[in-house]
């Protein structure tokens, strides 16, 4: 049979060097025309979702991100900050549109940003050049352009199919990883292959024991049944030996029939090895760490205390960075951003066992870096009167303080009263 050749398809889609053909159908003409391609498994950022692996991962990251704190401080001066009521900060914090929470906008923003590699929220401004609201965008909708000049702005398709155009400084956008530095790239699509497997793994899996392709038992008889018989028997069997309260009774068999239980084989049984690994694997192209998708394995009480303030400093930390830069090089103007900035509160996240916690607010209570109330706000209590007050240990002092009757600076005159300067002086002392 000769082969049907699609030139069409080549010629629309100029960057493929690889023909396809109706015969043998490469999986980017599947992709072009948005057909399930094999085994009817398309991987996109909405059917990765379906992943479990993917879903835990998006939610961690997505809720861990929106339930952080984020006020809005002004530097002091020489050093120090305070925290101040802005309108930015009551966006962040309480909603940043009339429509959702602070809460659901992070989360969305950050699941936007976990598929697509992408989240958008556009800026909306009041009569006097005040942010009055966020609207976040599906990054489906939005392509970024330039202008001759060199200026950017964001192209979005509206839900009616209208395309509006948004300049660069009304779109609050923050990018993932790419290879420009202006838009990010979906993790979906660079690891769709690992998604595509995980899924494989669970349709096999809801396909195995759905369609029942694993055989209990089976009973063997030397000859061939009439009719009449194979019925009389299946009745026999499914009356007298189906069902829990008949799992262990003794089977009486006639005409030199045999019986054999089936079992799973274990080549048969080995994609549950390969769910396992493709848990692990999510979990690394996303940086959880797989207790948190209850993935126990290897876990351990002394391990999950490191994985999770691993999971702060190398997963989390990054993410608020990004958010951080993005609100205050978009959110405050030129000359807000020399003084005011937001920051997120991961103290919380940080915090270990109480034990060992106590343990390191004594050591900074008396070595004097931290007060009552400094520890207090630590704990989300509030502060008490006299609180503010830093200890300082009795035996330490100065350097560069000088010696009461000591006069210049040099070596001896800075020395203290123990050791060996002590003991030259009361030396000295004798001898005169």
């Amino acid at each position: 049979m000769t082969e049907l050749k699609i030139p069409i398809i080549s010629k629309f889609l100029e960057k493929r060097s690889e023909m396809s053909d109706l015969k043998n159908p490469k999986r980017w003409f599947y992709n072009t025309f948005g057909i399930t391609a094999g085994n009817g498994i398309q991987v996109t950022e909405a059917t990765a979702m379906k992943s479990t692996a993917v879903l835990a991962c998006v939610r961690v990251l997505s809720e861990t991100v929106a339930s952080l704190p984020v006020p809005v401080y002004r530097r002091l001066k020489p050093r120090g900050k305070e925290r101040i009521s802005h309108a930015v900060a009551d966006i962040l914090q309480r909603a940043p549109n009339s429509k959702m929470t602070a809460f659901t906008f992070r989360e969305t923003m950050m699941a936007h940003i976990l598929l697509w590699g992408n989240c958008y929220a556009e800026i909306e401004y009041d009569g006097n050049g005040v942010i009055k609201a966020l609207w976040p965008i599906p990054p489906s909708r939005v392509d970024m352009y330039d202008t001759e000049s060199g200026d950017s702005f964001y192209r979005v398709t509206l839900p009616n199919g209208e395309q509006k155009n948004i300049p660069d400084y009304a779109m609050f956008h923050i990018p993932g990883l790419g290879f420009d530095g202006r838009k990010g790239i979906s993790v979906i699509s660079w690891a769709r292959r690992s998604i595509e497997l995980a899924l494989a793994t669970e349709q096999f899996g809801a396909d195995f024991f759905e369609n029942g392709t694993n055989v209990g038992a089976v009973a063997t008889h030397p000859g061939t049944l009439t009719e009449e018989a194979f019925e009389r028997l299946k009745q026999s069997l499914r009356e007298k030996y189906e069902g829990l309260g008949n799992a262990h009774r003794l089977m009486l068999l006639e005409e030199g029939m045999t019986f054999s239980k089936n079992t799973i084989p274990p080549n048969d049984a080995q994609f549950l090895e390969t769910r396992k690994f493709q848990i692990s694997e999510i979990a690394r192209l996303f940086r959880v760490p797989p207790h948190m998708l209850a993935d126990l394995e290897r876990a351990t009480f002394s391990n999950i205390e490191q994985q999770s303030i691993d999971f702060v400093t190398h997963t989390i930390r990054p993410w608020l960075v990004r958010w951080e830069q993005t609100i205050n090089w978009k959110l405050f103007d030129s000359n807000e951003q020399k003084q005011i900035f937001a920051e997120f509160l991961i103290e919380g996240l940080l915090r270990g066992e109480t034990k060992a916690r106590y343990e390191s607010y004594a050591i900074a209570r008396t070595n004097g870096w931290l007060s009552v109330n400094d520890i207090r706000e630590l704990e989300n209590m509030n502060p008490v009167e006299g609180g503010d007050i830093y200890l300082q240990p009795l035996n330490m002092k100065d350097v560069n303080q000088k010696e009461p009757g000591k006069g210049g600076d040099n070596d001896e005159g800075s020395q203290g009263t123990t050791g060996i300067g002590a003991a030259g002086n009361a030396a000295g002392s004798e001898k005169g």
